[in-house]
């Protein structure tokens, strides 16, 4: 590491089982996918970082329809799978804004304008 360089907060440490449960949730919407290849894909994308940074912060960097979207390409509830934030949550900005600020919900829909708000770093300010 860099001299100077903060470390990188820790991943997830994930069970076996919550292991297990994203391979089978990964094997059942890439067999039962029909569509446009890039859905699937942004859907396996969000689910091995959902235990990373929790359902809040996919919630805020996505809209409901993609959420839905996504939710249903791979068969889950991102609320029964994932933790409301993840070790890494920190690392966004506009997440920690929204948090700060108070008023979550608005932040995500809208009525509260965050800056930056799918901005994600290593320190939480790129």
């Amino acid at each position: 590491m860099e001299q100077g360089k903060t470390p990188a907060p820790k991943l997830a440490n994930l069970t076996p089982e919550q292991l297990a449960q994203l391979v089978e949730i990964e094997r059942y919407a890439i067999d039962n996918f029909h569509g446009q290849i890039d859905e699937l894909e942004m859907a396996l994308g969000m689910l091995r970082l959902g235990h990373h940074v929790g359902w809040k912060l996919l919630v805020f960097v996505h809209n409901k329809r993609t959420i839905r979207k996504y939710e249903q390409i791979l068969g889950i509830n991102i609320r029964d799978v994932f933790d409301e934030e993840g070790p890494l949550t920190p690392r966004s900005k506009g997440y920690m804004l929204a948090k700060k600020i108070g008023n979550f919900w608005k932040a995500v829909s809208g009525d509260i304008k965050i800056e930056g708000r799918r901005d994600f770093g290593a320190d939480g300010n790129r």
